[in-house]
């Protein structure tokens, strides 16, 4: 029987926040010996119940394992809790959402005191974590060879998705997505508020609503097609003068029904933008160059 089959991988957990708390109970519940610790005791604490070694300081529980996670309220957070311990020739991931800025600055902090570094992006909320039907993941960039090393123990809160060398890129795509979310979020609360004063129950809107997002979902494929060719003309259905002249129906329409079109008014200014700059038979992938400084 090989040591792997008999003993799991100590993790250090620092930072013990309702994700932290979902992450330290999935490592438990797995079996992985686990050493954590939290500015404010009772968390740690009750999770002492549950096997999970508290130790007193952050330097104790750096010390307790070559594995160590963190994931902590902002880099701020994270500078003001490494500091004065000992990351000599431990692997360090850091989960605390950052930015990609940060998690480059940091993977060269910690190069410099002798650490191998992973960022993290954590694409589910707590209640995700632990459970591998939720669908949720973590976002990984950074060394690969540290991510392959660790890979069975950081699968075990949630799935794992490497995305490159680059300490920042999985910021970088955490970002992205969830910035794509919002702009979904945004599409949505303008489609229910143009209903709210109608006698129409909110409930017969979101079927439909959330079958419409899902068939226009692959439209993402296609503009990372155009992205790469650099040709925002070919096989377009809809083009972007047709899409302009059909945008005062919707500001006509927000008028009527008392709603602001805050939400809308901006990509459609930028619609108008790109078309005034000639791009009349593309679809509606030139609004992102106008996006980038």
């Amino acid at each position: 029987m090989t040591q792997n089959a008999v003993e799991k991988t100590p993790v250090t957990l620092l930072g013990l926040g309702a994700m932290g708390t979902a992450l330290a109970r999935a490592w438990l519940a797995a079996g992985h010996p686990l050493t954590v610790w939290n500015r404010t005791p009772a968390r740690a604490a009750a999770l002492a119940t549950e096997g999970a070694r508290v130790a007193d300081t952050p330097a104790a529980a750096v010390a307790a394992n070559g594995l160590v996670v963190v994931c902590l309220l902002d880099d701020a957070s994270v500078t003001e809790v490494l500091a004065g311990t000992d990351l000599a020739d431990r692997d360090l991931v850091n989960l605390t959402t950052g930015t990609p800025a940060e998690a480059r600055a940091r993977a060269r902090w910690a190069r410099e005191r002798g650490a191998r570094y992973l960022d993290g992006g954590i694409m589910a909320v707590p209640p995700m974590i632990g459970v591998p039907q939720a669908g949720g993941y973590v976002l990984y960039s950074g060394s690969h060879e540290l991510f392959e090393r660790h890979r069975e123990t950081l699968a075990v809160p949630a799935g794992t998705t490497y995305v490159g060398e680059d300490a920042g890129f999985a910021a970088l795509y955490d970002v992205a997505l969830l910035s794509a979310m919002y702009g979904m979020f945004a599409g949505a609360a303008h489609a229910f508020a143009l209903i709210r004063k109608e006698d129409i129950d909110p409930a017969a809107l979101a079927p439909l609503l959330a079958d419409w997002l899902v068939a226009m979902a692959p439209a993402v494929h296609q503009t990372a097609d155009r992205l790469r060719s650099g040709d925002y003309t070919k096989n377009v259905v809809s083009h972007l003068a047709m899409q302009v002249a059909g945008t005062p129906t919707f500001l006509r329409t927000a008028e009527q029904q008392g709603v602001s079109p805050e939400l809308l008014s901006p990509y459609f200014e930028l619609m108008r933008h790109r078309l005034a700059e000639g791009g009349g038979k593309e679809d509606l992938t030139g609004v992102i160059d106008l996006l980038v400084h």
